[in-house]
């Protein structure tokens, strides 16, 4: 039996970050199912860092997360690059744009942009792409340094990352945890923090706690070449108004998505063939790119709670328990902030987030509903 004051369930960027920061005050131990961290849905992420994400209270998050990329602390290196954010719209969605740019005002620093600055930025738009905005000060996110210096902090203050772990079940008996391992050992704490991603319903379910309602959905990416003489350089991350599509410059070529939400059950996600052909359709229907081969492809899961919004605090019908799910596809760029809140909740440090409301956060509030 290995026993700890906190035992983190889910390796991702919510529980290694939330492990990390909470390793300055307990002893930390964190369970992954699989050989190495962030093998889902964290690893597998666009990692933008912008504000045309979720509502209000998930830019706020990101926000309060922002300080952070801009001056990352000790363990950690550099953590992204600046790139633009253009979300662009034909004359009929003029409207809608409007709307969008009043919100993310609130946030970040826009420029209105007409036809011709939004071809000047992103000349791979067909001529229809007649209104912009654009957020000139957007952050490309690295997931892999992120989740590494997370674990070294995790690792420098003392706290244990125990890996091929899956979690074949839980219990509590006298103020205390058990979990254990498909592969027969056992880890012990008296706070449990639920942090599984898709698999946080079923961690409930093993532990007897009343179930959140999670949704996971699919999401794919292609990759492909951009049209020959294109400069990658200068492009940005650009999307259409509405969630229909999203492209930017990757590593000698362009990626894409068709910003599919596809229901799912928990598991390893892999892209399907309508969507991938979707993504390319979407490409040519926009842009002046042919997509003449796909060069990579890949999925991944991105879970919601009913409001989708995440939830993060002590569930209400199991001491100890406590809930860190739900960050639908808005994780990385939201971890700073969610880290500290988790620090505040269990740990009693000041609450970091003055624009975020706790009960917003807290998972009794699908018990209200309920009720």
């Amino acid at each position: 039996m290995s026993s700890s004051d906190i035992l983190v369930i889910g390796g991702g960027i919510a529980g290694l970050s939330a492990a990390a920061a909470l390793s300055k005050h307990a002893r930390v131990a964190v369970l992954e199912a699989e050989e190495q961290v962030g093998f889902h849905s964290s690893g597998r992420s666009a990692t933008m860092l912008h504000y045309a994400l979720g509502d209000r209270l998930v830019r706020a998050l990101t926000l309060a997360s922002r300080p952070f990329f801009d001056d990352p602390i000790e363990d950690f290196g550099e953590l992204g690059r600046r790139m633009p954010v253009l979300i662009h719209a034909r004359e009929d969605e003029r409207e809608a744009l409007d709307a969008l740019e009043t919100e993310l005002s609130l946030f970040a620093r826009l420029e209105r942009l007409d036809s011709r600055a939004v071809h000047e930025l992103c000349p791979l738009l067909k001529d229809d792409a007649v209104h912009g905005i654009a957020d000139r000060n957007g952050i490309r996110l690295d997931p892999h340094a992120l989740l590494q210096g997370n674990l070294r902090q995790l690792r420098n203050r003392g706290g244990e990352l125990h890996t091929r772990q899956r979690v074949a079940s839980i219990g509590r008996s006298d103020g205390v945890w058990t979990v254990s391992s498909d592969k027969g050992e056992s880890f012990s704490a008296p706070i449990l923090v639920n942090a599984a991603g898709s698999w946080a319903d079923e961690v409930a379910k093993l532990a007897g706690v009343q179930l959140l309602g999670l949704a996971p959905k699919r999401r794919t990416i292609i990759t492909f070449d951009a049209p020959s003489g294109t400069e990658l350089d200068g492009l940005p991350f650009a999307k259409t108004v509405g969630d229909e599509l999203y492209f930017a410059p990757e590593s000698g070529r362009l990626f894409a998505s068709p910003m599919d939400e596809v229901p799912s059950d928990p598991c390893d996600a892999q892209p399907d063939e309508y969507e991938v052909a979707l993504a390319a359709y979407r490409v040519e229907e926009r842009t002046i790119v042919k997509v003449e081969r796909i060069h990579s492809r890949w999925a991944g899961l991105r879970t919601f709670t009913p409001d989708r919004h995440p939830a993060a605090g002590f569930a209400p019908d199991a001491e100890g328990f406590f809930w860190l799910a739900g960050q639908g596809g808005f994780g990385l760029q939201t971890s700073p902030a969610v880290a500290a809140i988790v620090e505040s909740l269990i740990a009693g440090t000041p609450w970091p987030a003055g624009d975020v409301p706790r009960e917003e956060l807290l998972p009794d509030r699908f018990l209200r509903q309920a009720a």
